[in-house]
């Protein structure tokens, strides 16, 4: 890599866990391109994943923030914008979980306590964000948000559970700020729709190896991989892409647009 595609520029990186996660690959990748960030996660997060050695890689600062809650982001953005010494370029909000998922519920099933949770985590969480930036005007014009989601929320993916409506709802979230942010501050909000991706939070899911390798084998380029994703990333975050928003962007190897493959047919 190393087009200095972010030179000069400063972000806030939610959900960065371990070196797997997307969010690691694409600190590495912002910092690599001349970007300088904070990295926060959740205080329980932080406790299981390594974001130090993440931060001491990259010369960043960890703040920890609970993502649902306003004061904490409220703090996260002005101590990013302090740190930073000036207004925030990127953001990317990498950060899911279902407790249905993690508990064994059948999505016929929901704990509605559980799916509460769960949404505020994964998808109120990003207006949470959207809301604290635009609020603090503490992003600079012609920024940059991204927030990472899955094709669950177009089609019917059964063990996906109630993450589905989290990430319909996050794309909602996307195209609704999208319009604020872009009228009145140039600021642009997209998701990414990734492919399914070997990380601590995809393997939650239940039968997960056996659909990575079907999305394999229905995917004309293959699966898009983490590090592939936070090289799409930073094409978001970088000045080529300042009229792209309130998009939800498939990279996923072509798979969204594929009926079947050679590949799947010859399996059956």
């Amino acid at each position: 890599m190393g087009y200095n595609l972010l030179k000069g520029k400063r972000g806030i990186i939610f959900g960065a866990l371990d070196a797997n996660s997307i969010a690691w690959k694409t600190a590495q990748t912002v910092h690599a391109e001349g970007g300088t960030f904070v990295l926060t996660n959740a205080p329980i997060a932080m406790r299981m994943g390594q974001i130090d050695e993440l931060a001491k890689e990259t010369g960043s600062e960890v703040i920890p923030a609970d993502a649902t809650s306003v004061e904490d982001l409220d703090n996260l953005v002005a101590k990013a914008v302090e740190i930073l010494g000036g207004k925030i370029d990127f953001v990317l909000h990498s950060i899911g979980m279902s407790v249905n998922v993690r508990k064994g519920r059948a999505y016929t099933d929901e704990k509605y306590d559980f799916t509460a949770k769960g949404w505020d985590v994964s998808a109120l969480s990003f207006h949470k964000v959207l809301q604290s930036l635009y609020k603090a005007d503490a992003m600079n014009e012609w920024g940059s948000v991204v927030a990472l989601t899955y094709m669950a929320a177009q089609r019917t993916f059964p063990d996906y559970n109630d993450m589905a409506d989290n990430k319909a709802y996050l794309e909602s979230v996307a195209r609704s700020f999208g319009y604020f942010f872009g009228k009145e501050k140039n600021v642009r909000v997209n998701t990414i729709s990734q492919s399914p991706t070997a990380t601590t939070a995809g393997q939650g899911v239940k039968g997960f190896d056996g659909f990575i390798s079907y999305a394999e084998k229905m995917s004309p380029l293959g699966n898009a991989s983490a590090q592939d994703c936070a090289d799409y990333t930073i094409t978001l975050f970088s000045d080529l892409t300042r009229k792209v928003t309130m998009q939800n962007l498939f990279h996923d190897g072509g798979f969204s647009n594929t009926g079947v493959s050679q590949e799947v047919i010859e399996k059956f």
